[in-house]
């Protein structure tokens, strides 16, 4: 699986680096991706943080 931020949508607010921190850090105040692909056993975690982002800035490619 692999993460993709949208970084023309994303805000900055940092509720995917809280809740999977393991794939997404903030750098010059928005979300990157630092683990490509996301690891097997952060999958889970990953797919709560897309779903918790309040504009829709993350996208997944199974």
């Amino acid at each position: 699986m692999r993460a993709f931020v949208d970084a023309d949508a994303c805000t900055g607010c940092g509720l995917c680096c809280d809740i999977c921190p393991e794939v997404f850090e903030m750098k010059n105040d928005l979300a990157v991706v630092q683990e490509d692909p996301v690891p097997d056993e952060n999958e889970d975690t990953c797919r709560d943080a897309v779903d918790s982002c309040p504009v829709e800035a993350i996208s997944l490619e199974e």
